[in-house]
């Protein structure tokens, strides 16, 4: 099969990439980007001070530049045990195209500065095969940030060790499709060499993002996303996609992967195995105490085995 790769399109912009190419070679800048990508990461699992653990089957994390949510990744990704993983299913919200589908890459390897992550082209062609996936084109996947945003992290939990991912799309799906995908993806929930990484942002708040939601009651503008931010992780720990399904009737919060993380949630209720998202990491870009500002929310969780129901 020929090689169709994923360039890395957001490298230098979102991320450590280009700041030495006007200076030196391209294999140089290549070699020092990476390398100050790779210890860029490393600092931040370092500092989350998290064990990896082997019953993690997922992670909620946010997707925007790592100047902003970096840090707060590492709280998902840094719980990662890749010793007997084989593939991960990572789900991204669409930004830039519309479709009530989710789309499958038409790609057969994603580029990341520091490693290249093979498709699982098998299990490509399995979800093609039941006619519920679309495919996107090379220009459309490298135009969405929300997946290429958890590939460095997960190129260097993945060192060493080797991993395909199935990199899935999720549009503007109705609440019916994401309760079908959801079910269609459970299947892969059993297998524990399955790993989930599910992309989201939380409240976009401000004029910019037509979202100004205060309640006065929690005080500043900020404190106030901050109680509506964690009323939807609550929920969103209670594993019940209709819950969190009616939160977001009636708060509108902006979270950007509300679909993804809805698919996921649908997974976990229809597979066999249990598994509790708790979250570990929440911070906001600024804070807000007027309309004139703005704020995106970063919010991190580990999908664990939950056992305190075994005997």
């Amino acid at each position: 099969m020929v090689t169709k790769i994923r360039k890395p399109s957001h490298a230098g912009s979102w991320y450590t990439d280009n700041q030495f190419q006007n200076n030196i070679s391209l294999f140089l800048w290549f070699f020092f980007s990476a390398k100050k990508l790779s210890e860029e990461l490393e600092g931040w699992l370092n500092s989350s001070g998290l064990t990896k653990a082997s019953d993690v089957r997922g992670v909620i994390a946010p997707h925007a530049g790592y100047s902003y949510s970096g840090r707060a990744a590492a709280y998902a990704f840094g719980n990662i045990d890749p010793s007997n993983i084989k593939r991960v299913f990572l789900l991204g919200p669409s930004h830039h195209y519309y479709t009530p589908k989710c789309a499958l890459s038409t790609a057969t390897v994603y580029k990341t500065p520091i490693g290249d992550l093979p498709i699982d082209l098998e299990v490509n062609e399995q979800l093609k095969a039941t006619g519920k996936f679309e495919t996107m084109d090379i220009q459309v996947d490298e135009a969405e940030h929300s997946m290429e945003m958890h590939l460095p992290y997960l190129a260097k939990v993945f060192e060493g060790h080797p991993v395909k991912i199935v990199p899935i799309l999720v549009g503007a799906v109705s609440a019916e499709s994401e309760a079908m995908y959801g079910e269609t993806l459970s299947q892969f929930v059993d297998d524990p060499t399955n790993f989930f990484s599910i992309s989201s942002d939380f409240c976009h708040w401000g004029s910019r993002f037509n979202y100004m939601y205060h309640d006065k009651k929690h005080g500043p503008i900020y404190k106030s996303i901050e109680a509506l931010d964690k009323m939807g992780m609550d929920i969103i720990e209670t594993g019940d996609p209709d819950s969190f399904k009616k939160y977001l009737s009636e708060y509108d919060n902006t979270i950007c992967g509300r679909h993804p993380i809805s698919v996921f949630l649908h997974m976990l209720k229809n597979s066999s195995t249990k598994i509790k998202i708790k979250f570990l990491r929440y911070e906001q870009s600024s804070q807000c105490h007027n309309t004139r500002d703005s704020s995106v929310s970063y919010a991190s969780a580990a999908a664990k085995v939950d056992d305190s129901n075994s005997s």
